[in-house]
């Protein structure tokens, strides 16, 4: 037996409850993992609510990342006392995830602790902290420099939006953070936003063409938000889309493309190859400030992560929320 927060439908509704769970019932999978720590994520609460359809298999564990050691393993690449991490693959949707104590999954999906982080540090930066890297590859491999201007992260003081910041701060780029929370300023702005913007300034219908302005853009919120930010975008600059807590409509038109030149990338890190993980990871140890994950985080057991799922949908919480499985 083992803890974890399991999601049933059924007769009674849509329900989920921290609770004993026989080994018997956990998922197939050629790797078993003690997991140590995990995380909430936008994701996980829309899961843990049952605000959005995330779940696809009842019963489910929630929870798309984790970080722990390999208990029992039938797969070449893992054996028993190795420390991995895990991110995405549909995990918490279709597959058990690492709400809970233990994780039966397949091998091929997980990546070795990276060296530089303890797990701990590495679920302070999860599958958002990845997403973000992402993000930042993209802009780069776009050929955005730190000179070019600007660069906008929209949703800033969510889990995605503070690790991007730091992670730009720290490669020299000119950060604007747009949020919701004109309180967090001073968070912002110690991650290394050199200003800050009202949400409400991108949130509501704008032009088709506005002002030029952003070099570049990491946006997790979509909808009109996304649309003036492609909107403002600068001549050839580029814009990330990861997210869309906003909504996932895009009420804007074709001419940022085709008179601008602006790019669009879609950012999945769900499904990424093994390949694309690796560099994310390698570059979050190349260019995360470790010194500033504690700045972000904000640590909680399993058994206080349903009801922190409403305050992070709610928005209320501000960074990443770490999870201590074991209490």
């Amino acid at each position: 037996m083992f803890k974890g927060i399991l999601i049933t439908r059924g007769e009674t509704g849509y329900l989920a409850q921290l609770q004993n769970i026989d080994d018997a019932m956990l998922a197939e999978g050629d790797v078993m993992v003690r997991v140590d720590w995990s995380t909430l994520n936008y994701k996980d609460s829309l899961a843990i609510t049952g605000k959005s359809p995330v779940v696809r298999r009842f019963p489910m564990v929630p929870g798309i990342d984790f970080a722990g050691t390999v208990i029992e393993s039938t797969h070449s690449a893992w054996k028993q006392g190795d420390c991995v991490i895990l991110n995405g693959w549909g995990v918490g949707e279709t597959h058990w995830g690492g709400l809970a104590e233990v994780a039966r999954i397949k091998g091929e999906w997980l990546l070795p602790l990276p060296r530089t982080f303890t797990a701990r540090q590495a679920m302070s930066i999860g599958t958002a902290g990845y997403t973000a890297m992402l993000c930042v590859l993209a802009l780069e491999k776009h050929g955005i420099k730190p000179e070019d201007g600007e660069i906008l992260v929209t949703g800033a003081s969510g889990g995605v939006g503070s690790v991007a910041i730091l992670l730009l701060a720290k490669l020299g780029y000119q950060v604007t953070a747009s949020t919701g929370r004109v309180s967090e300023a001073d968070y912002l702005s110690r991650l290394g936003a050199s200003s800050i913007i009202p949400r409400n300034e991108l949130s509501t219908q704008g032009k088709s063409l506005g002002k030029e302005r952003w070099a570049g853009v990491i946006d997790t919120v979509g909808s009109h938000t996304l649309a003036n930010a492609c909107a403002t975008t600068k001549y050839r600059g580029a814009v990330a889309a990861c997210g869309l807590a906003g909504g996932m409509d895009f009420p804007s038109t074709v001419a940022p493309f085709i008179l601008r030149g602006v790019t669009l990338y879609g950012i999945d890190s769900v499904m990424a190859p093994l390949s694309v993980r690796q560099e994310a990871w390698s570059r979050l140890e190349r260019d995360l400030d470790i010194a500033k994950l504690d700045s972000i985080a904000w640590e909680i057991g399993l058994s206080e992560a349903i009801s922190a799922a409403s305050e992070l949908l709610e928005g209320k919480v501000r960074g990443r929320v770490v999870v201590d499985v074991r209490r």
